[in-house]
């Protein structure tokens, strides 16, 4: 499947205090904060508004998760979360998100698997068509 430019999102992220250990290295599971902000943002550049699908008891939840840590990112550091949509199925998207520096480049990699599910019932549902939709 090949989606719009619009299945591209940069999204800057400045390292602070807050995340990173004693030694000023970011701590493991502040990457994962990093990268759901990352999507978040894609979903607001396509026009999805998180908070009308929950009232209308819809919502993304991560179904799993593949890490790939290369290098340290650290205390100031100035990087970008790059996400890009690279499947959409009937009840999921799969996104290939990196964390870069300036230089470009990437310090951690991350694959993840997002269900479309129902909250209430907690069960599957179709993603509408106007999320991601082909051009």
């Amino acid at each position: 499947m090949h989606y719009s430019k619009s299945a591209f999102s940069r999204f800057p992220v400045t390292i602070y205090y807050e995340d990173t250990d004693a030694g000023g290295v970011v701590y493991h599971a502040n990457y994962l904060k990093f990268f759901e902000r990352g999507r978040t943002e894609m979903l607001r550049e396509q026009g999805v508004c998180q908070r009308e699908l929950l009232e209308q008891n819809m919502g993304f939840v991560v179904r799993s998760m593949e890490l790939d840590f290369l290098k340290a990112a650290r205390l100031d550091d100035n990087l970008v979360v790059i996400t890009q949509l690279t499947e959409k199925k009937k009840a999921s998207l799969i996104f290939c998100q990196e964390l870069v520096n300036p230089r470009e480049e990437v310090l951690c990699r991350a694959i993840v698997k997002v269900a479309c599910i129902d909250i209430q019932k907690m069960k599957p549902q179709g993603i509408p068509d106007t999320v991601f939709s082909e051009k």
